[in-house]
């Protein structure tokens, strides 16, 4: 299909089309004196800066400064998109869109954040009270400083804020709660864990984030059968703390199950009833950016858990105690975590988010000592002055270059003493925004790097994106398969496209597109380098450019499995499209972001299937079978040695199915959505299979099927861990 054949297609495809992010308009500048009178009262603003806090500064921040999808709600960045606009198109606009999780506010509610984001930006207050009608531009009432106030300043004293107050089981967990061990209890019979543990796990544990240090999400365990499968029931449940980004990978050891619950909440539980032995706060007991926290690891006797505010804290495995509490980052400088640590070569190690603000340090994967907590090396991801790869990033100066997170958990080869693992764009996400060419490739973003665990040294790297430009990056799992002596690392990202590297020097050997995208006109069979369509290349502010996929990904954050007796990787994949239009940004410390409008819609040749799992031969990237349904997928896949696997979806199913079929062979349908990382783990003989529901998420994965399939509404509420078993009577 030519380029202008392709734009013919997703423009006759716009059934369901919405716009996240706003509208730009032309600038112009005004003076305080050319302000027109207030359109809101006092009351008003300071009623909008409580429902701020409690409603938009988990993702906004509670300076209004934003963060990755969220952006900036006061300056210069916002009064450039917002200046030619009026107070009743940022009223809609709020009103139809935020929060993002789906849970609407009051008309008042909205009315009054809405008069604090214009307090905020300068606007002055007056005697009559703001109804949404207004059509004054809010370039004619804000000049986009705060007044000397500090309406921008930080809501609710600086802390973060923003959640739902949820507990776990109705204990304690709201924001400002206490922290530290909130349940006492001790694990009986706590076996260490061992390097050679990790390495040649028991059957029955799931002992790291997929499983495995190569990536597999898959268990050698066979009761639980093609036969007998259909004979699931649920042995028990447990609700976890409220609140957006419930994603966890739970470890499995010995009976004992470690979870990491929203507002940095663990817990460890009996694996066979789901009493908790143990809870601890770790704090802080609040909402940051997508609050997301994906994996745990364990080691010897200890738990590591990467916080949602940039720190990696270690848990005494057996009583929930704190160990050692060590900062990763500085979280005033945006920083965050959703990915969990791995322990490799005895090293914990961790990777970073929260690196899009100019001025920053960078963003950096790092290793420490488990035993205390040290750092013992880092690896920056964004190459500046003086570093490998600074050329190019081309003119940018240093504090502008930034981006490069890794939001995912590495892999590990053992024998090559290799970890790998990916990294994002570069920030903004789009090049016409953040000032580089189409010449400069901006390392190492949209790369897989090889790094050695011991000393944090690159060994190789990879770009599969080079100057990727529409925050669809190359981030996410890597999975390591030996075919026959050839040793490779597959991974998938946004585009779509499943790449195939030699892991021990990262030569590229294949790929295949997976959806239908139309980013890359074309991908050289030998080198793997992609040539982007001319008009991507040619980007401008203030314009859109289509693209499929959309930001939601041909594929993201749900991990896909390797089925070791099948020979085939089976991968969630998800299909739609977008526009996204790159906004004028400001070029100084604490701007950047994101910094792009989308709007999106359905892909073509979808027929509204947004989901879609399908299975491809190691071997030939062959597609082997492929199943699509109108929910996208929103747990990782992971199967079992008896060809059974596992996954759930947004429409609150979890269904096992046929690995080599894809036929659906048993399913249930769940209190809310069902997210996270489900696992399969065995005690005294008996097969359990473990998922999470998780009621709301940031990020795209949610955010794009809300406006595309807007008739698929889940419940508020809801996140739990669910685990099922056969009956006594049929193993």
């Amino acid at each position: 299909m030519t380029h202008s054949m392709r734009r013919t297609a997703i423009r006759g495809t716009l059934t369901a089309f919405v716009l996240v992010g706003s509208a730009l308009g032309t600038l112009g500048t005004l003076t305080a004196g050319q302000q027109l009178a207030g359109i809101f009262t006092a009351d008003q603003a300071a009623a909008g800066r409580q429902v701020y806090a409690a409603s938009c500064a988990g993702c906004h921040l509670p300076d209004l400064r934003g963060r990755n999808e969220a952006p900036q709600l006061a300056g210069n960045n916002f009064m450039n998109t917002w200046r030619s606009r009026t107070a009743k198109d940022l009223f809609e606009y709020i009103q139809s869109t935020m929060p993002p999780t789906g849970a609407n506010l009051g008309e008042a509610q909205y009315l009054a954040v809405t008069t604090f984001i214009l307090q905020a930006n300068g606007a002055a207050p007056g005697a009559q009270a703001f109804t949404g009608s207004s059509t004054a531009t809010i370039g004619s009432i804000a000049t986009g400083t705060a007044p000397a106030a500090g309406a921008a300043a930080p809501v609710g004293g600086g802390r973060q804020q923003g959640a739902p107050a949820g507990t776990p089981g109705g204990r304690g967990g709201a924001p400002g709660g206490p922290l530290g061990v909130t349940i006492a209890g001790e694990v009986k019979n706590f076996v260490p864990v061992t390097d050679e543990m990790l390495r040649n796990q028991d059957p029955g544990d799931w002992l790291m984030a997929r499983r495995s240090y190569t990536g597999w999400s898959h268990s050698p365990l066979t009761q639980i059968t093609r036969d007998n499968v259909r004979e699931l029931q649920l042995v028990w449940v447990s609700p976890m703390n409220e609140g957006q980004g419930n994603e966890p990978s739970p470890l499995v050891h010995n009976g004992v199950i470690y979870l990491n619950n929203t507002m940095n909440i663990v817990q460890a539980l009996d694996a066979r009833t789901g009493e908790i032995i143990w809870e601890n706060h770790v704090g802080p007991n609040a909402q940051i950016g997508i609050a997301a926290m994906r994996n745990l690891a364990i080691y010897q006797d200890k738990v590591f858990v990467a916080t949602t505010d940039a720190r990696l804290v270690a848990l005494d495995a057996r009583t929930g105690k704190l160990a050692w509490d060590t900062p990763i980052a500085d979280r005033a400088k945006g920083y965050a975590n959703t990915a969990g640590p791995m322990v490799m070569h005895g090293v914990v190690v961790n990777g970073l988010v929260g690196c899009d603000r100019y001025g920053n340090d960078g963003c950096w994967i790092s290793g420490y000592d488990p035993a205390t907590g040290k750092q013992l090396w880092k690896f920056n991801t964004i190459a500046r002055t003086g570093q490998p790869g600074a050329e190019t990033w081309g003119k940018l100066a240093d504090n502008l270059r930034v981006g490069g997170e890794t939001w995912i958990a590495g892999s590990y080869d053992p024998d090559l003493d290799l970890t790998y693992w990916g990294t994002a764009q570069a920030k903004p996400w789009m090049r016409a925004s953040r000032g580089t060419t189409a010449f400069d490739n901006v390392l190492y973003t949209s790369s897989t790097l090889a790094i050695r665990p011991k000393d944090g040294t690159l060994a190789w790297h990879y770009q599969h994106a080079p100057g990727e430009s529409l925050d669809l990056d190359e981030v996410f799992e890597r999975v390591l398969v030996d075919i026959g002596d050839q040793k490779v690392v597959f991974t998938i990202g946004k585009p779509g496209i499943l790449w195939k590297l030699d892991r021990r020097d990262g030569k590229f050997l294949g790929y295949k597109e997976t959806v239908f995208q139309n980013v890359f006109e074309s991908i050289n069979p030998k080198s793997g380098s992609p040539t982007y369509r001319t008009d991507i290349i040619e980007q401008e502010t203030n314009k859109w450019v289509q693209a499929c996929p959309s930001t939601e990904g041909g594929h993201n954050w749900q991990a896909m499995s390797y089925n070791a007796p099948a020979g085939a990787l089976i991968i969630p994949l998800s299909q739609s499209c977008m526009e996204m239009s790159g906004r004028k940004i400001e070029f100084a410390n604490g701007s950047g972001g994101t910094a792009a409008d989308r709007r999106f819609f359905e892909m073509p040749g979808s027929d509204g299937n947004v989901g879609k799992l399908a299975a491809y031969d190691v071997k030939t990237m062959k597609e082997l079978w492929s199943r699509e349904q109108r929910a996208p997928f929103l747990t990782g896949v992971i199967t079992t040695a008896s060809n059974v696997g596992f996954v759930g979806d947004l429409d609150r199913t979890f269904r096992a199915f046929d690995t080599r079929t894809g036929e659906t062979l048993w399913q249930t349908r769940l209190a809310t959505t069902v997210q996270g990382y489900p696992v399969t783990f065995s005690v005294g003989g008996r097969q359990y299979v473990a998922v999470t529901t998780g009621a709301s998420s940031g990020g795209s994965p949610r955010v794009v099927p809300r406006t595309i399939i807007p008739e698929m509404r889940q419940p508020q509420t809801g996140n739990a861990i669910y685990v099922f078993a056969l009956p006594e009577k049929a193993r």
